[in-house]
């Protein structure tokens, strides 16, 4: 279920003439017994509300005051959200005789056309008053306060985001919140200015249009909300459209070869992301993100990360966080990732949240070996991406429920391939290798050939995970001094570890490796540090430096780059 609540405006809305009829009641008990959430957002005093309406506690939250009160019906509590108006500019209203004039916890109201004379009041005093419009209504509130301030407020307290949000209204102090929710809807009677910004006009008005409404919500739920305010943007393509991903649209396969550029590509996600106030959590086996811009990091290359740590910060919808499981041993993090699974799951399923889930070395943590169920993955795998060098190495359950592949590399052909072949599919038209800086998108159910498109690049720089290389667990990267004869295995399971090893090996051993080049090799392909990697290749085919000298000038050249104090 992606559509978690429905925002309602009250008059020429829910009620007509201040009522709500007996289908349109029975209409909002039906979305109540889905398990959604009923939040009503309305310009009345909250005793006014209650009189005309006293069925109220049938809503969860109700935002009254046009944002200035939120009022939780379960439990009576109220909660201001700006201070009372000032007692000598209610007091110069009334001298005035602006009439009728209602004055609540927040909220002055009155009617047009007292505007002016509410205008010249506020000039005189130099308030820091806005005065709002509803259809004749005239309604005098702090600045900044709005029926969108007060929905955002009612949502962090229910622990949802605004995308998994409908708002419905019909007047003009309902453009705010129809804008802030993740999908607006304006009834039939609505203001066309109102219609022209909503993303759906209902055709019948009022209470039956807010009844068409949560009979879409109930039969189509995220197929009804499908806009471009849910698109997140991947690039485009050779003809210049768009192509998006959507948090509905099933998960997605982010493969290719090591070192083509799959976190790149999921760092340029990420900022797309939050560019569109979508939640996301990266599940990270090997440090990849630490570096990463706007997420909390939870764990380090000594630190595991702890469960409840992680699900507190993913509690605020506001924050995203990277789960670095670096402090792991390598065979521990597949069993860590799936103990997180089941909570994550759920949190998903009550709150919507986190929108998006990146799931690095996905062939490492939901390997094929397994099965999918024991990941506690819906089918569907919606807003997951999974990123891997060998997808035919992912568990086939989880693969089934991808719905969009993005193939990275002069070999993404044979990533396409290999997906196909592990999903028992025929392989699309389209799949050659794309051109440099480009990617393969094929989105399985649109029945269209594959596509090349152009990536948008992050617009931060990635750094290189120092911690990562220096102090984790390298796992099948570690480096192994065996000697000349093989009869030594000892590991090195980081740089920081290398060193103390060489530090201690005999001079056989340690020239053995430097002869062969060993250790620029593993420099260049596990550490991916090809500066490093160069700089030690030349001490290795120096001959007139001894064994002592060698150690020395490959520990400063390390040294130099890994070991120096964090930031």
């Amino acid at each position: 279920m992606y559509v978690l609540a429905l925002a309602t405006d009250y008059d020429g809305t829910l009620a007509e003439d201040g009522v709500v009829s007996d289908a349109t009641y029975a209409a909002l008990e039906r979305l109540k017994q889905t398990g959604r959430k009923l939040i009503m957002v309305t310009g009345r005093e909250l005793a006014d509300l209650e009189r005309v309406f006293p069925a109220l506690d049938i809503f969860d939250r109700v935002v009254a005051e046009n944002g200035a009160l939120i009022y939780t019906p379960a439990s009576k509590k109220e909660r201001l959200l700006a201070p009372a108006p000032p007692a000598e500019f209610v007091d110069r209203l009334k001298r005035r005789g602006v009439a009728p004039l209602s004055v609540g916890r927040c909220v002055v109201a009155t009617w047009e056309p007292q505007e002016a004379a509410v205008l010249s009041e506020i000039k005189e005093l130099g308030l820091e008053l806005e005065i709002i419009f509803n259809k004749g209504a005239v309604m005098v509130l702090p600045s900044g306060v709005n029926k969108a301030t007060g929905l955002a407020c009612a949502l962090e307290e229910l622990g949802f985001s605004a995308h998994n949000v409908v708002g419905v209204g019909d007047a003009e102090n309902d453009h705010a919140f129809l804008r802030a929710a993740g999908f607006g809807v304006a009834v039939a009677n609505a203001l066309p200015t109102v219609k022209e910004t909503a993303d759906f006009v209902t055709a019948s008005p009022r209470g039956a249009g807010v009844v068409e409404l949560i009979e879409q919500l109930i039969s189509r739920d995220a197929g009804f909300v499908e806009t471009a305010r849910q698109h997140v943007e991947v690039g485009t393509d050779i003809a210049g459209a768009q192509v998006h991903l959507s948090p509905h649209g099933g998960g997605v396969l982010l493969a290719g070869t090591s070192g083509i550029g799959k976190s790149t590509l999921a760092t340029a996600l990420t900022e797309r992301f939050v560019e569109k106030g979508f939640q996301f959590c990266v599940l990270d086996p090997e440090g990849d993100y630490q570096e990463l811009e706007n997420v909390v990091v939870v764990g380090d290359a000594k630190t595991p990360p702890i469960s409840r740590e992680v699900f507190d910060l993913l509690s605020k919808p506001t924050n995203n966080v990277a789960v670095n499981m670096l402090g792991l041993k390598t065979a521990e993090r597949p069993g860590n990732f799936a103990k997180l699974l089941p909570d994550m799951a759920s949190i998903r399923a009550r709150t919507g949240r986190p929108h998006w889930l990146i799931i690095d070395e996905a062939h490492h943590l939901l390997p094929q070996a397994r099965d999918g169920a024991s990941f506690a993955l819906p089918k569907s795998l919606p807003a997951t991406i999974l990123i891997t060098v060998h997808p035919d190495l992912v568990s086939r359950d989880v693969l089934a429920g991808v719905e969009t592949v993005l193939a990275l590399g002069p070999e993404a052909d044979k990533i396409v391939a290999s997906f196909c072949a592990a999903t028992g599919i025929d392989v699309p038209d389209g799949a050659v290798p794309p051109p440099k800086d480009e990617v393969l998108f094929w989105k399985r159910s649109s029945g269209e050939p594959i596509r090349t498109v152009k990536v948008e690049r992050p617009r931060q720089v990635r750094k290189r995970h120092m911690r990562k290389y220096a102090e984790g667990d390298l796992g099948d990267n570690s480096f192994y001094f065996r000697g000349p004869d093989g009869a030594l295995n000892l590991k090195a399971q980081n740089l920081m570890m290398f060193l103390h090893i060489a530090e201690g090996i005999d001079d056989r051993t340690w020239e053995h490796h430097l002869r062969a080049g060993d250790y620029s090799k593993w420099f260049r392909s596990k550490i991916k540090d090809k500066n490093l990697a160069d700089e030690v290749a030349d001490i290795e085919t120096d001959t007139g430096t001894d064994m002592q000298e060698s150690r020395a000038a490959i520990a400063e050249a390390i040294g130099r780059r890994y070991t120096a104090p964090a930031d």
